[in-house]
């Protein structure tokens, strides 16, 4: 069975979770830079099977889209237009950071491996996969 992926994409660098095989368990795979990611996920997608990718939208408190969005759309159509049999869909990520944090401090991280923000974005990723497959 193939694996859905997720991706916290970010200015800077970009959070990826994956889950296994059968679609029970999600992982955080890796964080890598932003500008590394289409290659990332293209060596990827050669290694594994992809059903579904997953890709958060930042959203403002009052519900508008960050400036983000346009970029993170600009990705998806080059993706699609590589890939056009995995679908790609947008999810909400509004809090997914804060939520991350919580979980690292939940889980015993210490302060000083929580400042990570490649952890913290590779969580978020776990995060909003999980979500998804709770929602099945």
């Amino acid at each position: 069975m193939p694996r859905l992926i997720c991706i916290d994409y970010g200015s800077k660098r970009c959070g990826i979770a994956v889950t296994d095989p059968l679609q029970i368990i999600v992982q955080g795979l890796e964080t890598v830079s932003t500008p590394d990611l289409f290659d990332f996920i293209r060596n990827y997608v050669q290694k594994e099977q992809i059903e579904k990718m997953f890709v958060g939208i930042p959203i403002h408190k009052d519900g508008t889209e960050t400036y983000l969005a346009a970029d993170i759309r600009k990705f998806v159509t080059k993706f699609n237009a590589d890939y056009p049999e995995i679908p790609v869909i947008e999810i909400d990520e509004q809090f997914t950071s804060v939520r991350a944090k919580s979980i690292l401090i939940e889980g015993g991280v210490k302060k000083k491996d929580r400042r990570d923000k490649a952890e913290i974005d590779k969580v978020s990723a776990v995060i909003m996969l999980q979500q998804y497959l709770g929602h099945i």
